[in-house]
């Protein structure tokens, strides 16, 4: 699929679109499985935008349970979990929002519902090589975040838009996070200056950092010491981390979902580092998240070898082979990317 934003260049599909958001249609919005603050400050964001424009019936369903980190956000408390009881509200919607992702996989067990409802179906997201399950696209792999894709077609929709306080908190919550606090590549002029005109809504910087980052139970911060400590490997002849985290390690230290988001990126702060990957064991499946810096795509290695995929620089994959065996798979590879590897510039 060639990049695509609709609204922009095709006026058609603005115009249908307008009709079906006439009157107060029924409007599901949904994310990928274990969303980060990317998915749910997008969905949020745009909940609160559609219910300021008098939609009134709107309902965010999330594939799993959300992490705790997320949880005090605006509006986060009206997030549902899909079980069976959600299945008509999918069935019946108008509209569905499919969020922050790019392969109908990641609703894991509401896949075949929302892929099958009869609703119109848009597509928000900035995912490499995404797959044709919806009708129209708002798409763009160079964007930041889709929080910053919802930004641009709230803008689209209406130029003058002005977006309450909650919405610009969930908004820039997603910048936040998927730029790594305004670090990545990702982050150019435009990001900053979405995040300045959020700011001028009434975002406060230091409080959606402080819950997001500063706010952790104590034994998060002894299971960092843990992994730091004890399962961060370094190898400089190849100029790769990797750290490989068993289930029974993840119980020890009661860790919850999303207690290892942002762990992999541990690793590419080593000096002359070019690629960091965290293996986590869970329910029976091993889980990868992939780092980069400079022009190794990661998105590529995952696809390639570990039924993944994403960004260029930050991607996933997934195994079913033991933890230990996955591990030795990963390191088996090493030889054939080495020069690549290595010719990434400090």
């Amino acid at each position: 699929m060639e990049e695509h934003l609709f609204f922009t260049h095709k006026a058609e599909e603005k115009e249908s679109f307008l009709q079906r958001l006439s009157g107060n249609p029924s409007i599901v919005i949904t994310f990928h499985q274990n969303p980060d603050g990317d998915a749910y400050g997008s969905s949020l964001g745009l909940k609160f935008y559609l219910e300021s424009k008098g939609k009134s019936n709107v309902t965010l369903i999330s594939p799993t349970e959300p992490a705790e980190y997320l949880k005090w956000m605006p509006g986060a408390s009206e997030v549902k979990v899909w079980d069976e009881s959600h299945r008509e509200i999918v069935e019946e919607a108008d509209i569905i929002f499919c969020l922050d992702f790019s392969s109908g996989s990641r609703l894991k067990e509401m896949k075949d519902t929302v892929l099958q409802a009869k609703a119109l179906k848009i597509v928000v997201d900035h995912h490499e090589q995404p797959e044709s399950f919806g009708d129209l696209y708002y798409w763009d792999v160079k964007a930041s975040s889709t929080c910053e894709l919802i930004f641009r077609w709230i803008k689209d929709m209406e130029p003058e838009a002005s977006i309450t306080k909650e919405a610009a908190i969930c908004l820039y919550t997603g910048l936040l996070t998927d730029t790594g606090s305004f670090r990545f590549d990702a982050t150019t002029p435009a990001v900053h200056r979405i995040a300045a005109e959020l700011l001028e809504r009434g975002v406060v910087p230091a409080k959606v950092h402080r819950s997001l980052f500063d706010n952790n139970p104590f034994e998060k911060l002894k299971f960092l010491g843990f992994v730091l400590g004890e399962k961060l490997n370094y190898l400089p002849e190849y100029r790769v981390a990797y750290m490989a985290i068993s289930e029974e390690e993840l119980k020890r230290y009661n860790s919850r979902n999303g207690d290892t988001e942002g762990l992999v990126n541990q690793g590419l702060s080593i000096a002359n580092s070019v690629m960091s990957v965290l293996f986590t064991e869970k329910e029976g499946q091993i889980r990868i998240s992939f780092r980069s810096v400079g022009d190794f795509s990661v998105a590529d290695f995952a696809r390639a070898h570990f039924d993944g995929g994403g960004h260029k620089n930050a991607s996933g994959g997934r195994s079913q082979l033991s933890l230990n065996e996955t591990v030795e798979k990963f390191l088996t590879l090493l030889p054939n990317i080495k020069a690549e590897l290595l010719s990434q510039p400090s």
